[in-house]
């Protein structure tokens, strides 16, 4: 792909909004589970997150009050996992003790990426959870263009032995934290390619078979596809569950070049000004912001 084709290198990923059926629960899990500050809760939604540089508030994952709705079959396209990513082992330590403590029913794994360690959970309503921390970038190896990953096991035990200080602990929700991809379950990998790379930017940098694995920049990744419980899945019915992926570039010209190529390729998209949204095949709704755009 040219270099104007991709998106800016400094893009990253804003805040997962997730449709909810008990607020109140959810919040629980990702305020006293996963230790993200609650930085608001007015109307029926709730917004979640850490300090970002400068100590600025940064949204993590935005809860939507939907009592009416119903979940979503187990087999159709939607969110696989939003992916929470710490500064520090400790940071990543502290999170792991905190939701496997006090909501041990969620933890279902753990892994070694090399170029990341990850601990995997499912919350109280079914949305995937990964907590984890990246190697420095001149650790990872890369094989003609393509990232070198792996799953090999952690023992989140050692791991909590190892890294867990008392001072992550105490003021957890104080320390940094972001969100750093976002991995969908989609109905084919072909079709993402097609939508994720050749239209919205996003440069390949792995596929594991049945998963693709896009980002900007060089990072490993910003977000992932798969169809290992989702294959052949249709568009999505509106349902709990994923309601909104955010991406964010860096200026209003990296915002304008994506505008246009969503335009020559076909694809329709909504600005208010601010936000430009659309959708994927799959009916999962993307929405990209720039900084003091609006």
């Amino acid at each position: 792909m040219h270099t104007q084709d991709l998106l800016a290198a400094d893009t990253g990923m804003g805040a997962v909004t997730l449709r909810v059926a008990n607020l109140d629960r959810m919040i629980g899990y990702y305020r006293d589970g996963v230790q993200l500050a609650l930085l608001s809760n007015e109307g029926g939604v709730a917004v979640l997150g850490r300090p970002g540089a400068g100590g600025l508030a940064i949204p993590i994952v935005i809860l939507e009050h939907a009592p009416s709705m119903q979940h979503a079959a187990p087999h159709d396209a939607g969110l696989f996992h939003t992916a929470i990513l710490f500064d520090t082992r400790a940071d990543l330590a502290a999170a792991l003790y905190s939701v496997a403590t006090k909501f041990p029913q969620t933890f279902t794994g753990s892994a070694d990426h090399l170029v990341s360690n990850a601990f995997y959970f499912t919350d109280p309503e079914g949305n995937g959870v990964e907590l984890y921390w990246d190697r420095d970038r001149t650790e990872w190896s890369w094989t003609h263009g393509m990232v070198d990953m792996d799953t090999k096991y952690v023992d989140p035990n050692a791991f909590l032995q190892e890294h867990l200080t008392q001072d992550a602990l105490d003021t957890a929700a104080a320390r940094p934290g972001k969100v750093g991809h976002v991995h969908l379950s989609v109905g084919d990998v072909a079709s993402a390619k097609a939508f994720y790379v050749d239209k919205l930017g996003f440069a390949t940098t792995a596929g594991w078979g049945e998963a693709l694995f896009v980002s900007a920049g060089g990072y490993h990744h910003h977000m992932a596809m798969n169809t290992w419980n989702s294959r052949g899945a249709g568009r999505r019915q509106l349902a709990l569950g994923l309601g909104l992926v955010r991406i964010e570039v860096p200026g209003a010209d990296d915002l304008g070049a994506l505008v246009s190529r969503m335009h020559d390729t076909g694809v329709q998209t909504a600005d208010d000004g601010r936000t430009v949204a659309f959708e994927d095949p799959w009916a999962n709704r993307i929405e990209v912001t720039a900084p003091g755009r609006g």
